[in-house]
């Protein structure tokens, strides 16, 4: 088999499996849970397969990437237009393998977590289309193409959030995940545009020159920092960086397996992986390279405030991403290509497995705490001893009120907006009058 049509399988088996269980779903047709477990652990055995064949065929050519046009005109008005093209190389093969392989470790764990859970065909369901999405986005070869598998990680991010809708707190948690998703996607969606403005293009050919990461920009001046901005924001809402902070610690209503797949593994890492796509037009410009890095250095500080103060393990984790993804975002920021990489693949593959460890690791250590007399000493006083007794007090202020990020949202952008809303009410028709 060609390696074109390798990597077109990487992309299709994910989505088949979606579109073949969603018409069972629609047809009334319920899989057993044993068939639904052969079925996932067979299709992601597959792909982790494919992913080593492709990988070892590159290597062995010396190919650096391969581009796949599935089509050249897709969608055309006037002189906008966009192809469906794919590209693998360099940045994008080890981010598809973590991708493929943590997928089939989550749905192999899922099978025992979720036995007898009446959303487990949902779960599945819901999974092997983040997948697909997941490894859209990733092998893209356009923002365009990238902006459709970056809306479909985003969807099964919210509907796994909401996974137990039966409960208030989980579905009021995804409808603010979700908003908070909307407001980075407009980023997003401007930076497109204006990519098709000023590039005439929102491939990654026509915006940059060469392979990466040897790539070099093809546009300067404020045009490359605007887009380059909001592109910028763009990637922070999908990490959860900077303004968009608020949004990962809600995320950990849904299931674990879906927790460690998304926040730990691979959607918290699609904003990094944006930036390291997009280096060149990022660092043309000293106003996104200073963003980058500040609101990456800034997240982390607080991630790790809130992390020492946090009462549940889930949360804990997910600011202790949170802090490791900002460190990324500054490693981006300060060129150090290779290492954010190693970091973004490192950080995937732990942090996955501290999530999907969490429940038993609690029950381990109440036997420790009890076995050592409950005389466990707590880690990091011999940092905390470095600083006078008021700031401590200060900063376990800020950190118990998670850095009173969601009181500021509340009161100055959530309130205004509900209170303007309601003023428009007045003019809605209700039972015919005015």
């Amino acid at each position: 088999m060609s390696l074109s049509a390798l990597i077109l399988t990487l992309v299709a088996v994910p989505g088949s499996l979606f579109i073949l269980l969603s018409l069972l779903w629609l047809l009334g047709v319920k899989l057993p849970e044993r068939a639904m477990s052969r079925l996932t652990k067979g299709a992601y055995a597959f792909l982790t397969l494919v992913t080593f064949v492709i990988a070892w065929r590159m290597w062995q050519s010396g190919q650096h990437s391969i581009r796949i046009s599935i089509g050249d005109h897709w969608f055309k008005v006037a002189h906008y237009e966009f192809p469906l093209t794919l590209l693998l190389d360099r940045l994008s093969l080890p981010i598809v393998g973590i991708t493929v392989i943590l997928a089939g470790i989550v749905g192999s764990f899922s099978v025992r977590y979720l036995h007898r859970d009446p959303g487990f065909f949902r779960f599945f369901l819901l999974l092997h289309l983040f997948t697909f999405g997941a490894l859209l986005v990733f092998m893209a070869d356009s923002l365009d193409v990238l902006l459709g598998g970056w809306e479909i990680v985003g969807i099964t991010s919210v509907l796994l959030i909401g996974f137990f809708q039966y409960r208030p707190d989980p579905v009021k948690n995804a409808l603010r995940v979700f908003a908070t998703y909307r407001v980075a996607d407009l980023f997003m969606l401007m930076g497109v545009f204006l990519a098709h403005h000023w590039f005439k293009t929102a491939s990654w050919n026509g915006m940059f020159n060469g392979e990466w990461p040897g790539h070099i920009n093809n546009l300067n001046g404020t045009a490359a920092t605007v887009v380059a901005v909001m592109l910028v924001f763009a990637a922070s809402g999908k990490s959860s960086q900077g303004p968009f902070c608020g949004w990962l610690p809600r995320a950990m209503e849904g299931p674990t397996p879906s927790s460690a797949i998304f926040y730990g593994a691979i959607s918290v890492h699609a904003g990094a992986y944006l930036l390291l796509r997009i280096e060149p037009l990022l660092h043309s410009s000293a106003i996104a390279t200073g963003l980058v890095i500040f609101i990456g250095l800034t997240t982390a500080a607080l991630g790790t405030l809130v992390h020492r103060t946090c009462a549940d393990a889930k949360t804990s984790l997910a600011y202790a991403s949170q802090t490791q993804l900002g460190l990324i975002f500054a490693e981006i920021g300060m060129g150090w290509t290779t290492l954010a990489i190693l970091h973004v693949v490192g950080h995937a593959l732990v942090r996955t497995l501290q999530f999907l460890r969490a429940p038993s690791m609690l029950h381990d250590y109440h036997r420790v705490h009890a076995a050592a007399g409950g005389h466990l000493e707590p880690t990091g006083e011999h940092y905390e001893s470095l600083l006078p007794k008021q700031t401590q007090i200060v900063l376990y202020r800020i950190a118990l009120g998670r850095g009173f990020y969601d009181a500021v949202v509340d009161r100055f952008i959530i309130a205004p907006v509900v209170a303007f809303a309601r003023f428009l009410g007045v003019f809605e028709f209700r039972g015919g009058k005015p």
